[in-house]
């Protein structure tokens, strides 16, 4: 619960901030859709500029760095993910079950909707067999 309530306030002050702050700059969203027209126009080659002269070498200087900070997370996550095996099948399976309700189906079988296949179309034998 604690968690819950400071993701919640982490939020709530993000979202204050960033009013303030773009107050300040009115054209904000006017700019933000400049950069992203200069990013994918090809004639301007933004994005390869973008990255050629400023990802990539902040990359290649902190790769070393950048590799630790991931074999890291990796780890830790390995170890969450099999230290909590029980709660994760649970949650699957609560998921799953919550899934299948709000479809109205049962897990694992098929339900037809006959209102995007139409009615079901009688056999000509029937007809035929009724003639004779």
């Amino acid at each position: 619960m604690l968690l819950y309530w400071a993701a919640y306030g982490s939020f709530s002050v993000a979202e204050v901030f960033s009013d303030k702050i773009l107050s300040w700059f009115p054209l904000y969203y006017h700019m933000k859709f400049a950069f992203l027209v200069w990013l994918q126009l090809p004639a301007s080659n933004g994005a390869r500029h973008l990255y050629m002269n400023h990802l990539r070498p902040f990359f290649q200087r902190h790769q070393v760095r950048l590799d630790q900070a991931v074999d890291f997370i990796y780890g830790q996550m390995t170890k969450f993910i099999s230290s909590h095996q029980g709660e994760l099948q649970f949650a699957k399976a609560l998921f799953m079950k919550v899934v299948a309700s709000v479809r109205g189906i049962v897990p694992g079988q098929r339900q037809s909707n006959r209102a995007i296949e139409g009615p079901a179309k009688e056999s000509q034998d029937t007809e035929s067999d009724i003639d004779e």
